[in-house]
This record gives C-alpha cells, structure tokens and sequence, in this order.
C-alpha cells in the first residue's frame, strides 16, 4: 500500500491557509527552503501543481482546491479523535456542501434544505448557486456533495451522477388582485390576452408552460422573461403580470397578501432531483435531505 505523507499535506494546509510560505514559516517555525521543498514533493505525488503565484502571492490551483478541502477534512477529524479520546464532547457539525440550480424558485430551495437545520445533528451548510453543467462539474470533482436540480442532466453533458428524484408538484399561477378577479373565471382560458411574466427558454418550467398554453388554445401576452425566478416574484407582485409557482409553495408566496391564487394545473409537473456521484446515496445529511423531501414535502 502506498501511503500519504501526512506531514507534505499538513505543511501544504498551512501555506494554503495563511495565503504565503513566509506566513506558514512563523506558525510552523521552519526555514522557507524546508516547506517549500516538502510541497514540491506533495506536488510530484499527485502529478499536479497545487499553487500558481498571483502577484506577490499563492492561489491555489483546481487540484489545490480539491486537496485542500480534503486536508480540512483529515486534519479536522484528527483533532476530533484526540477530543474523543480524551472524553470530551466534540460537537463537530456534519458539512453539506449544495449546489442549487439557479433556475429552482428560492423558496423551493429552502423548504427543501430548511429541514435540516431542526434535526438533532448539527449540519453546517454551504450553498452554491449556478448553472446546472457548473455545479455537476463541481460535484464530479467532489467540491459538493449535492447538486438540488429541476431535471437530470442531459446525456450530452458527460458526467458521471445519479439522479434521485424528491419529488414533485403541480403549477399555481398567481398574479395581484386586479388580475385575479378578471381570471380566475373560465381558467386557463381567461389567461388569453393577460400580461404573463414567464422564465427564460430552456428552462422546463417554460417548455411546460408553453406546452399547456397551446393544448388549451392560451394566447398570453408575454410581457417579460426572467432567468431569476425572484425577480419574476417581485415583477408579478408589483402587479406587472402573472407568474406560475409551484404549487408546493403556494403558501409561502401568497403570504404577504400582495398576489392571490388565479388557477392551478397538475397537467404541468414541476419536479425536483437530488443529484450525487453515488447510486446508493451514503452521506447522512444527503440522506436526509431526500427522505424529508419525500414524506414531509412533497409526500
């Protein structure tokens, strides 16, 4: 078996960590020649360089990235063995790194996470936004563990993942109560002609809509397209058109009063995936993300 040389990677952590060899030299109290040289090492073990000079300074490379997370890890654990040998209380939190699919509604997001954060266990989550084929990359090159999605990905993007789907709601369109009065009688059909805010193409929430538009003969007036579901929120209640939501958080998005329920479909389908590098999903938060989704969410 070939072993990792432990003090390589913890010499690498400390320069990564205080961002320059000079500082890693104070707190490690050896000569700038020595740590530097132990990295060169580290760096010919994995066949890649981990720093890159920016400046004046160190950045770490995407291999440097990746090591360094790995190394927070293991040092991190390290410390906790030596409290729990010791009989003391560790509390260390489990970590749950998510990428977020910019096109998922914010509170969907959250209705989906914000369990986690009243379990016994404590879990510390980081959150990432982006576009899907980014954050897969990221998940692949293990800088997440989770990537929350409203479709698989595509055959063409290449990567190796499992989908695992939470769930899944039907559409509410809602709009201010200037609107709701002149819509919701004969619905969908009453949405012909009304001002209609709608997200971009190439989402599958818009692919649907204008699917069901045109089963039930709906001409709208598309007024405006969104890439940030929010912002289309905060269009559609400022009474500028009407908006779909799905129907999971219907509640949450009339709360304030300002918009009313027109209608609502469950010929359109909203669905939403958890997507991991692993079949059988094993990381405990990861777990639970899924099976609460599934029986307190969408069950």
């Amino acid at each position: 078996m070939e072993w990792l040389n432990y003090h390589h990677l913890l010499y690498f952590w400390v320069v990564a960590r205080e961002g320059s060899v000079a500082k890693a030299c104070e707190v490690l109290r050896l000569a700038q020649p020595t740590i530097s040289g132990q990295i060169r090492k580290l760096e010919r073990r994995f066949g890649a360089k981990l720093f890159e000079k920016k400046g004046r300074g160190l950045e770490l490379t995407e291999t440097g990235r990746l090591v360094y997370r790995f190394a927070s890890e293991i040092f991190a654990l390290g410390q906790e063995l030596d409290e729990t040998l010791k009989g003391r209380p560790t509390g260390r939190p489990v970590r749950l790194a998510v990428g977020v699919a910019d096109v998922i509604p914010k509170l969907v997001t959250f209705r989906i996470l914000e369990p986690l954060l009243r379990l016994p266990e404590t879990v510390r989550l980081h959150c990432r936004e982006d576009r899907p084929l980014p954050l897969l990359a990221d998940l692949v090159a293990g800088e997440l563990d989770l990537v929350l999605a409203d479709a698989p990905p595509p055959p063409s993007s290449n990567v190796k993942v499992f989908s695992h789907l939470l769930g899944e709601c039907g559409v509410s369109f809602l709009g201010v109560a200037a609107l709701a009065g002149k819509t919701r009688r004969d619905f969908p059909r009453s949405l012909s002609g009304k001002p209609l805010l709608l997200p971009t193409e190439g989402t599958a929430l818009r692919r649907s809509l204008d699917d069901f538009f045109r089963r039930h003969a709906v001409t709208p007036s598309a007024v405006s397209e969104f890439e940030d579901t929010a912002l289309l929120k905060v269009f559609g209640e400022a009474g500028l058109g009407v908006f779909a939501v799905p129907s999971v958080i219907e509640k949450e998005a009339t709360a304030s009063g300002g918009v009313k329920v027109l209608g609502r479909t469950k010929e359109i389908r909203e669905r939403y995936y958890a997507i991991t590098v692993e079949r059988r999903i094993t990381h405990p938060a990861v777990a639970a993300v899924s099976e609460l989704a599934r029986t307190k969410l969408f069950g």
